[in-house]
């Protein structure tokens, strides 16, 4: 076997390594409020978004060619194979820290700062900042925004329409609208999330010279990606779980619908419309903390939402500075 098949196949385990911890990580974007509010219990909740990111995975080609050729540009070759493999470290990395302190933060942005900063050190790579400017960083400031504003404006909306509803009724309706909108957002994760992995694979095979197009996607690499990502969220990432469920606001069946809602119409519209690759856990967060801010301000617990956002604001330099200490470590292995 040839050095750049060695260093390709490196790459590619190394992306499916970052899918599964994404899995594991960001299942609980997924269904933390269905189970919060019981609308399904824990293991049929992960089973619907393993399904879910399965069948989302190949709806999300617009992200996969935005992360496979958008973000840096490398020549051709094993050193760059090499920046590419430092920067999903990076991304691997970060993602354990976070899940271990229970902190919902973007596995989407750990690997673009992953990339990022292992690209800056290496020989020839460019990072496109107009790129990362308007389908990464803006969409980082305004997907929680958008969330946070349409989640109040939804939950409103429920409030006043069901105002006179009888409780009992209503929860009993909403547990079984939280199906609909839990498998919606499940579907909404795998467009987003599976085709960051995609995007990284098809990068690596391009870089390493195994084909022409850096946004031809292989039939393979969709369902791979779709399959491990699945297996993931299988696995159940119970940290976060607990956090996004139960430590920021105590939800309700039609919170949860809310939110749920809420949150999976935004990942649709930048899927599907701009093809603009954002972060699933900062739209569900934030959807979060505006339909608990209906019932009224104090009743999200800001210092556990601050923590996070914290979270949010440092995990991609963070991410960022670990790719490029393994960069400088591996490199010798890549040349």
């Amino acid at each position: 076997m040839s050095a750049e098949f060695i260093a390709v196949l490196a790459v590619i385990a190394a992306a499916m390594v970052f899918d599964y911890t994404n899995g594991f990580h960001d299942a609980a974007n997924a269904i933390a409020t269905s189970v919060s509010t019981r609308a399904l219990t824990p293991r049929a909740a992960l089973l619907m978004a393993a399904a879910g990111n399965f069948i989302g995975a190949h709806f999300g080609t617009e992200v996969a060619k935005t992360v496979g050729d958008g973000l840096v540009t490398l020549p051709t070759g094993i050193a760059s194979l090499g920046v590419v493999f430092a920067g999903v470290v990076g991304a691997i990395v970060w993602n354990l820290v976070t899940w271990y302190f229970g902190l919902p933060s973007s596995s989407s942005h750990a690997l673009f700062g992953g990339l990022v900063g292992a690209t800056l050190f290496a020989a020839g790579g460019t990072v496109e900042w107009g790129t990362i400017t308007t389908k990464v960083l803006i969409p980082m400031v305004l997907s929680p925004v958008v969330g946070l504003t349409l989640g109040f404006l939804v939950m409103l909306a429920i409030l006043w329409g069901f105002r006179r509803g009888n409780p009992g009724r209503l929860n009993r309706g909403f547990r079984h609208a939280q199906t609909v909108s839990a498998a919606a957002m499940s579907i909404g994760h795998g467009m987003q999330d599976a085709a960051k992995t995609m995007g990284i694979i098809v990068l690596a095979l391009y870089t390493g010279g195994y084909q022409d197009s850096p946004t031809e996607i292989p039939t393979w690499v969709y369902y791979t990606s779709a399959t491990v990502l699945a297996l993931g969220t299988y696995a159940g990432g119970w940290r976060i779980i607990r956090t996004l469920g139960r430590k920021i606001i105590d939800l309700g069946p039609p919170e949860g619908f809310a939110a749920e809602t809420v949150a999976s119409s935004v990942l649709y519209f930048n899927a599907l419309v701009l093809g603009a690759p954002i972060s699933t856990t900062h739209t569900i967060t934030s959807a979060i903390m505006g339909v608990g801010a209906t019932k009224r301000i104090s009743a999200v617990r800001w210092n556990v939402a601050g923590n996070i956002v914290i979270a949010w604001i440092i995990t991609f330099p963070a991410a960022a500075g670990i790719a490029c200490l393994t960069y400088f470590l591996v490199r010798p292995l890549f040349s």
